[in-house]
């Protein structure tokens, strides 16, 4: 069984200190477990015994878009699959999208909070259009954000207006739906055709709830995922496995749906 962490990131070794040390100071609550760069995170997957990561990159500028491409090509490997990103408010979305897809990644990151837009906004329909169009993957940011107010940006309510206007758009939901918003998560998304990744959500979930909204939920739109460096893999890993859900269940959520969306 080939194990992928659907959602990790990590930065150039040029940017990575810098970096973990300014999302490290937003909030007191977070945690790193490796030091953001490629050869740790390999290291952890080393660890935790998983074969391949999604790496997921955030453009906080239009500007970005390039220098993240250009080294999501350089890092993509068997092991790593680098998700590129690109802003809402860049200017020509259909061909930052096209040069995604021309370099053979897989898809993109978004993050409502970083990169200040609304789910349901019209500047983000555009992003929607073109991955639909490539049937490229998007893994966003869903539910609140450690870092920031607890204003609604990418809640149940939103994602579910969003899949009912793009119901061709391969979206994977961040943390379980979304981030300590697991009652609108069991209201609007459980048990509908929605991919959900699991991270930083089954130590706040517990252990019978997290199960029962497993069980609740199509097991082909499951995936496992750790947020790394801001959870430790191994340890996430054994906390799903410690759910019990079964060899059937677990082959899925480890392996063969993302392999199915990947490859």
């Amino acid at each position: 069984m080939r194990i992928t962490d659907f959602h990790t990131h990590a930065f150039p070794n040029a940017l990575a200190d810098r970096a973990m040390a300014t999302l490290l100071a937003e909030t007191e609550e977070a945690t790193a477990y490796h030091d953001g760069k490629i050869s740790s995170l390999l290291a952890s997957m080393d660890k935790a015994g998983i074969d391949r990561a999604v790496l997921c990159s955030i453009a906080t500028k239009p500007e970005q878009f390039d220098n993240i491409l250009a080294w999501s090509q350089s890092i993509k490997s068997d092991r790593i699959e680098p998700f590129a990103s690109c802003h809402p408010r860049d200017t020509d979305i259909a061909a930052r999208i096209g040069a995604v897809a021309d370099a053979g990644l897989k898809g993109i990151k978004l993050h409502p909070y970083y990169q200040d837009f609304d789910l349901e906004d019209e500047i983000a329909f555009p992003i929607y259009e073109s991955l639909c169009e490539h049937g490229l993957i998007l893994v966003c940011h869903t539910g609140f954000d450690i870092a920031f107010p607890r204003i609604r940006k990418c809640d149940p309510r939103r994602i579910a207006a969003v899949i009912e206007r793009y119901p061709d758009l391969r979206l994977v939901t961040t943390h379980f739906g979304s981030w300590e918003d697991w009652d609108e998560v069991e209201a609007h998304l459980i048990g509908k055709p929605v991919y959900m990744e699991i991270s930083y959500s089954l130590q706040l979930l517990g252990r019978e709830r997290a199960r029962g909204m497993f069980l609740n939920h199509p097991r082909s739109h499951m995936l496992f995922g750790t947020d790394s460096p801001w959870q430790d893999q191994y340890e996430t890993l054994s906390l799903f496995r410690a759910l019990g859900l079964g060899e059937t269940w677990e082959r899925a959520v480890l392996c063969e749906n993302a392999q199915r969306l990947l490859d």
